[in-house]
C-alpha cells in the first residue's frame, strides 16, 4: 500500500509521537507530509521558532508559520522594524521572547492583541521606559524582564506594572541599581499573581508592609503567591514581614555571596512557612545551620550548598516524605549518593552530577523502588587527558554503559536524561 493510500488521520497519530526535529525533517521527505503536517495546528501546539537575521525569511516561510499558527516566538538580536514585521504575518501570537533587543523603545508590541507572555532578556540597550506595558495591561499574563538596563525610574516602573491586574507570573531580574522599598504597591493590584521572581539586593531589615500593605497584614489577610524566588538575596527579614505569604508553597532563595554574614534569615523563612512543599537554597550558609528548621511537609528539595553526609541525615528526619531532590553539593564528599536510597527512599525524580562518583555508587540508585526519572547534570567528557580543553558536551561511553546497566537492573523502570530543555521563555539566571 502506497503512503497516499494510507488515512491521513493514521498519520497524524503518528506524527504525534515525533520530537520537534524529526517533526520538521519528515515535513521535508514529500509534498503530502508537509501538506499532513501544516494542516494539522494541534501538532504544533507549543511549537517554539527562533528568529535572527530576518532578511533571510521569505513569504513562504511566514505562511508556514502562520498555517501552523505558531505560538512561541523567540527574536534574537532584533529591532522594532522586526516587530512590525512578525505583527504583519503572525497577528495572533501569543509568546514573545525579545533576546539581545537592540533598540531603545519597544512601542510595536502594542500590535500584538493576543499576546499573553512576553519576555525581554539580555538587551544591549537601554529601555528607555517601559510605557509599553500600558498597551498591553489587559491582555499579559506572564511578563519576565531579565538583565534589562531600565532608564526609568523606579516608581515609573512599579507604576507600569501595577497596572498588569491579570498577571500570574512576573519576574524582574536586573543588576541592582534598581532600588525597591517595597513590594506592596505591586502587589496589591496583583490580585491574580501566583508566581513571583524578584532580585532583592537589600542588606536592611524588610519592612514589615514589604510583601502586603500594613492594613492587609494587620487584618489577617494573605497574598495568593504560591512560588516566591528570590536572587541576590541577603536580606533581614521577621515573622511579620512575611506573615502574608501563608499560601506560599514554593520557594527559591540564590544568596547574594557563598559567604555568608552572621545571621541566617532562612531559619526566619522555614519557621514561617510550615506548609511549603517545594525548597531550592542555592549559596549561604551550610546545610548544617538550617537543616533542623526544615518543615515536614517538603516534597520537593534543591541544595547546591556546602553540606555533608550527617546533614542529610538530618534532612531525612526532618522530610521524611521527600519525593524530589536536586544534589549540588559544595563539599567534595562523593559518600552522599550512595546514602541516598536509605535516606529517601520515596524519591521519584533526582537530579544529580556523576563525575567523581564510582560505578558501584551510581548503580546503587536502583535501589530507589519508587524513583521514575534521574537526571544528569554533568554529561560531557574530555577524551584526551594530554588537551584538557577539548570538550565533548554529551554522555561520554562510560556514562552511557552506567545509564544503560542502571535501567537494566530496574527493568527500564527509570529514564535517564543527559540534557535539560530549558522553557523558550525563561531566562538563564535560575
Amino acid at each position: 500500500m502506497s503512503v497516499l493510500q494510507l488515512p491521513a488521520e493514521l498519520w497524524l497519530q503518528v506524527f504525534s509521537f515525533l520530537s520537534w526535529r524529526d517533526k520538521l525533517n519528515v515535513r521535508c521527505t514529500c509534498a503530502h507530509f508537509k501538506y499532513l503536517l501544516d494542516k494539522s495546528r494541534p501538532l504544533w501546539r507549543g511549537f517554539c521558532v527562533v528568529l535572527k537575521d530576518f532578511s533571510r525569511y521569505n513569504p513562504p516561510f511566514w505562511r508556514s508559520l502562520a498555517e501552523r499558527r505558531v505560538d512561541v516566538i523567540v527574536v534574537r538580536s532584533g529591532k522594532r522594524k522586526h516587530l512590525k514585521q512578525l505583527a504583519t504575518w503572525l497577528p495572533a501570537l501569543g509568546a514573545l521572547r525579545l533576546d539581545d533587543w537592540r533598540e531603545g523603545g519597544v512601542t510595536e508590541l502594542k500590535l500584538f492583541h493576543r499576546m499573553q507572555c512576553l519576555s525581554v532578556t539580555s538587551c544591549s540597550a537601554p529601555l528607555k521606559n517601559v510605557d509599553f506595558l500600558f498597551s498591553l495591561s489587559q491582555q499579559l499574563l506572564q511578563l519576565r524582564l531579565c538583565n534589562v538596563k531600565l532608564t526609568c525610574t523606579a516608581s515609573h516602573l512599579l507604576a507600569a506594572l501595577s497596572q498588569l491586574t491579570r498577571l500570574t507570573l512576573l519576574q524582574l531580574h536586573h543588576d541592582g541599581s534598581l532600588r525597591v522599598p517595597t513590594l506592596s504597591g505591586v502587589l496589591t493590584h496583583l490580585s491574580e499573581l501566583k508566581h513571583l521572581s524578584w532580585t532583592m539586593i537589600t542588606y536592611r531589615t524588610l519592612s514589615h508592609d514589604f510583601f502586603s500593605p500594613a492594613h492587609l497584614t494587620a487584618g489577617g489577610g494573605a497574598l495568593q503567591l504560591s512560588d516566591l524566588q528570590l536572587l541576590n538575596y541577603d536580606a533581614v527579614v521577621t515573622q511579620e514581614v512575611l506573615q502574608p505569604l501563608s499560601h506560599l508553597r514554593s520557594l527559591s532563595i540564590f544568596h547574594l555571596y557563598s559567604v555568608p554574614g552572621p545571621i541566617c534569615h532562612l531559619q526566619t523563612w522555614l519557621t514561617s512557612l510550615p506548609q511549603l512543599l517545594s525548597l531550592s537554597v542555592h549559596g549561604g550558609h551550610p546545610l548544617a545551620v538550617y537543616a533542623d528548621f526544615l518543615p515536614s511537609s517538603l516534597l520537593s528539595l534543591t541544595l547546591c550548598v556546602d553540606l555533608q553526609p550527617e546533614d542529610l541525615q538530618v534532612v531525612s528526619r526532618r522530610a521524611p516524605h521527600l519525593e524530589h531532590l536536586h544534589l549540588e553539593p559544595w563539599s567534595s564528599s562523593t559518600s552522599l549518593v550512595r546514602l541516598l536510597p536509605q535516606l529517601f527512599p520515596h524519591l521519584r525524580t533526582l537530579r544529580i552530577r556523576h563525575h567523581h562518583l564510582s560505578d558501584n555508587d551510581f548503580l546503587h540508585l536502583q535501589q530507589l523502588q519508587h524513583l521514575v526519572t534521574l537526571e544528569v547534570l554533568d554529561s560531557f567528557y574530555k577524551p584526551d587527558p594530554t588537551d584538557p580543553s577539548w570538550v565533548i558536551h554529551q554522555p561520554s561511553p562510560r556514562l552511557r554503559q552506567l545509564i544503560s546497566d542502571l535501567q537494566e537492573l530496574t527493568n527500564h523502570r527509570v529514564q535517564v536524561i543527559t540534557s535539560s530543555h530549558r522553557e523558550p521563555l525563561s531566562c538563564h539566571c535560575i
